[in-house]
């Protein structure tokens, strides 16, 4: 038997006066990418329906309709009896004044939450199933209670391969799918989990500058100090309306804008949200979220990084070899040719931590700076030099030259300003960016060796201090793992927006300032297999 659904987005003249017309009212809260509404407790229309806190609730006005989560207010200050609240999101996408008259109802229940029961259950679901439930998903059907019954239930069940295949085809079908009538189109991908690797601001450029199509939709920071995005942010405008973005690809063969006005895979940024205060970053759900918003960018060649180390989101050479296995089944099914590369993530990548630091960064590699990161610089050309051997005229092993020399000679860092201008260009000195004004200095508590830096304790204090919001705050590394110190020299420098925000990071790096110091045999060397 055939089940239909309806479109939130679908206009319905018979049920637009189902309802009391309740006046529109802007509720300044910013809920994170969910749907809320606010009703007084007072209201009649409350009463009638029975609505409950945290229900599904449809709200209508001139054709549109939206999904949201119900609230209930007492104080007539925040939302008064004849009037419906919507948070800041919510608002946006109705996109009418306030004051304007709106119809509220029930929701229906989401088609697919029989498939979701299943999957609660630890039943294995069919291709359908997941159709069904992301489908609704993407159209917010879902609370935030169901939602996370679903990520954590596909945590617990950990979803077979077959089934991490229907999650990421049916994420990549829902929302726009992008065509660049051409191929091969390349791109770029870290798992995460590395401050300062901002390694796809470089190898967008050297690509770029070859001829290979490239467009690099990256993500902003949610745990991190810093996103691709909001270190291109520094340079250049990365929100390009979608209708702009094709054109600018098609010119300048690249770009690095913010993927948020693109719509591809919106039910990944919808679990996204709960994914990560839960600290759920399950190996099915990764690879979903990963190769469904690939596929949908209309990329036909992808290149994986998996970072390993003991403080990385992949800790072991042989979780890191089980995870390429799962990605490349997946995307063979996708249709995406796939090369992953293990790289070593046992260090902070690059000096700096924080957008207008690694900004830094990676203008220094472009310019050929003495003072240029040389990890940096060398883990993004080997990089770019397996993305350009996705080029069938390259022969294999013949790119890191190729990268280099397009590095060397100076046509990257004028394709990026191309790319940068094209954008919105901001400006920006190499030589002295605008750092955020409170500062301290991290020492060396004894004489000795690095030997190990916590990633994860780094990004900690960085965020502390400000980043990635303030664009100046963050960390500048003064050493790494190998390095001699001796007692009381600086390890690293902390760049804080506000004097609070500098006490948060000095406590933090006080309890543990993430640096090991010993001697240099107890270093353990990663073989990773770059």
């Amino acid at each position: 038997m055939s089940r239909t659904r309806s479109s939130p987005a679908a206009s319905d003249e018979a049920t637009e006066e189902v309802g009391l017309p309740l006046a529109l009212c802007r509720v300044a809260i910013d809920t994170y990418r969910e749907n809320v509404a606010y009703l007084n407790r007072d209201c009649d229309l409350y009463r009638a329906e029975g609505f409950q806190a945290l229900s599904k609730v449809e709200v209508r006005t001139n054709g549109q309709r939206i999904l949201a989560t119900l609230n209930v207010v007492d104080d007539v200050a925040i939302v008064g009896h004849t009037q419906l609240g919507l948070s800041e999101d919510a608002f946006a996408l109705l996109g009418v004044e306030e004051g304007h008259p709106v119809s509220v109802s029930q929701a229906e229940l989401p088609v697919s939450i029989p498939a979701l029961r299943r999957k609660i259950a630890g039943e294995r679901l069919s291709r359908r199933d997941f159709r069904e439930i992301v489908q609704d998903i993407a159209e917010l059907r879902y609370s935030k209670i169901e939602l996370t019954a679903f990520v954590v239930a596909c945590e617990l069940g950990e979803l077979d391969r077959e089934e991490v295949f229907y999650l990421s085809d049916a994420m990549g079908r829902v929302g726009r799918r992008l065509d660049w009538h051409e191929h091969p189109v390349v791109d770029k991908h870290c798992i995460g989990g590395i401050p300062g690797n901002r390694t796809s601001m470089l190898v967008v450029p050297i690509v770029a500058a070859h001829g290979l199509l490239c467009p690099k939709t990256s993500s902003r920071a949610i745990t991190s100090p810093s996103g691709t995005a909001d270190t291109m942010e520094v340079l250049a405008k990365v929100e390009v309306p979608f209708e702009e973005l094709g054109e600018l690809v098609r010119t300048h063969r690249g770009c690095v804008a913010w993927g948020g006005t693109s719509k591809l895979s919106p039910a990944d940024d919808v679990l996204i949200a709960v994914e990560r205060p839960l600290s759920i970053d399950s190996p099915g759900q990764m690879v979903a979220s990963i190769l469904s918003k690939k596929v949908a960018a209309g990329s036909t060649h992808l290149l994986l990084d998996i970072p390993v180390g003991p403080h990385a989101k992949v800790r072991s050479m042989p979780e890191a070899r089980r995870l390429r296995k799962l990605f490349e089944f997946v995307a063979g099914r996708m249709g995406l040719v796939l090369d992953v590369v293990i790289t070593d993530g046992s260090q902070p990548i690059g000096r700096g931590i924080g957008p207008v630091l690694e900004a830094r960064d990676v203008m220094r590699v472009l310019t050929n700076h003495p003072d240029a990161p040389m990890d940096l610089r060398q883990k993004s050309l080997r990089l770019a030099g397996r993305m350009l051997e996705f080029d069938p005229d390259i022969r294999g092993g013949d790119g890191f030259s190729i990268a280099r020399d397009i590095l060397d000679s100076g046509r990257a860092l004028e394709k990026m300003q191309a790319i940068i201008r094209a954008q919105g260009e901001k400006p920006f000195d190499l030589d002295n960016p605008e750092l955020a004004p409170h500062q301290f200095e991290v020492l060396a508590p004894q004489e000795g060796v690095v030997i190990a830096i916590d990633n994860l304790r780094l990004a900690q204090i960085a965020r502390l201090a400000g980043a990635p919001k303030a664009k100046g705050a963050g960390i500048d590394l003064l050493t790494q793992i190998g390095d001699r110190v001796e007692q009381g020299q600086p390890l690293y420098r902390v760049h804080a927006a506000f004097r609070s925000e500098r006490g948060f990071a000095y406590q933090c790096s006080e309890r543990d300032g993430g640096y090991s110091i010993g001697q240099h045999d107890q270093i353990t060397r990663l073989n990773v297999e770059f």
